[in-house]
């Protein structure tokens, strides 16, 4: 195999599949990056078994072929060449002679008989705006299960309607909830699918370099889900099991609505936290007419005390929270201002974000005992 290709192109398309890439794995060729040379294209094949990513870029192709080569290496080094071309040429042992300028370099490959096959995409179901997609991910990554136990919880909810798209995550102790309205041709009733932390993490990199303005092809089979991109392709296997029933975490009425400054409070929680106990990060929240007290005196260094004003005359209510979860929140937060929506001290605090148009976007958070 020897081809030549753009340092720009290669990097772009090597750097894509770094988040799939296996660092630490039993099976050394998924440490590896499939390169098939053919007609006028050289296409990058990357999978851990659970995700796979399919891109190409032009290039002069020489003599066709395949070979595997290590991911991180080869990106690391030619990210150090000159912005010019490049040529590779592989030999019978499946070492590549990288050639640029008065650099030339040899690295060790492995053939590719022992890379994975990744499915086929079958037909696409609907097609899905990038922006849209990278929009409802990215408020509600955040709140995914970290807890391999849980494992219905280590993914997202995906549902896809007639004529919306909603994302639901929850880690048992908060949920963050999304329903974007579009019109979506294909879908009858609700499909859905179970995405796995790190499949929408690499959807939401595949829409965000996809632009604004591309739509993504999205297929499923019955145990994988299908992202195309313009020429780049992600196939994510699902995750297995019943999702929790979510509507029953949503409040359905608050006794009141608490409008707060986005950075603000943002500081003030930062400031609070830093003397909050080190595992729980429990602040408490003390609302009460026209000021809101935010609290911390779980750590042996000392504590801490912040007020806000607040547009506030009902009953005075106390309730704790885990700090970090209020910041996640607040750190995706786009608006100005956010809402904290309160029904007692024992109840969820529900927080929303203002002027999100054709949003519905919900984030609940279960009180703590402090």
């Amino acid at each position: 195999m020897e081809f030549t290709v753009k340092k720009t192109d290669l990097v772009k398309e090597l750097s894509l599949g770094q988040g799939v890439v296996e660092k630490k794995t039993t099976i050394p060729v998924l440490s590896n990056v499939l390169l098939e040379a053919e007609g006028d294209s050289v296409r990058f094949t990357v999978t851990d078994l659970e995700l796979g990513i399919r891109s190409s870029c032009p290039a002069t192709i020489k003599k066709a072929g395949s070979t595997t080569l290590p991911a991180r290496k080869l990106l690391d080094f030619v990210r150090l060449l000159p912005d010019a071309e490049l040529s590779i040429k592989v030999a019978e042992n499946h070492s590549a002679t990288i050639v640029c300028g008065r650099s030339r370099t040899r690295i060790a490959g492995m053939s590719r008989e022992n890379f994975p096959d990744l499915p086929a995409m079958p037909a696409p179901v609907t097609k899905i705006p990038a922006a849209l997609l990278a929009k409802v991910i990215s408020k509600t990554i955040f709140s995914v299960a970290n807890e391999e136990s849980r494992y219905t919880l280590t993914g997202g909810l995906m549902l896809l309607k007639e004529d919306a798209l909603v994302m639901v995550t929850t880690d048992g102790h908060r949920l963050a909830y999304i329903e974007a309205l579009h019109p979506f041709e294909g879908i009858s009733g609700e499909l859905r699918s179970l995405v796995p932390k790190k499949g929408m993490a690499e959807a939401m990199k595949l829409a965000v370099e996809g632009g604004e303005s591309l739509v993504i092809d999205f297929a499923t089979d019955e145990n994988h889900l299908f992202f195309q991109c313009g020429g780049r392709l992600l196939i994510s296997r699902k995750l297995t099991g019943q999702f929790p029933d979510y509507e029953r975490v949503l409040p359905k009425e608050r006794s009141a609505t608490i409008v707060l400054g986005r950075d603000e409070t943002q500081a003030a929680i930062r400031r609070v936290s830093q003397f909050a106990d080190d595992r729980s990060h429990a602040i408490r929240i003390e609302i009460e007419p026209e000021n809101l007290r935010l609290t911390s005196s779980g750590s042996e260094m000392g504590e801490s005390e912040e007020s806000l004003p607040i547009e506030y005359s009902g009953e005075k209510v106390k309730i704790g929270f885990n700090s970090q979860y209020l910041l996640d929140f607040l750190g995706i937060a786009e608006s100005e201002t956010v809402e904290l929506g309160i029904q007692g001290e024992d109840s969820a605090g529900e927080f929303q974000l203002p002027g999100l148009d054709g949003y519905d976007y919900r984030y609940v958070v279960m009180p703590m005992r402090i």
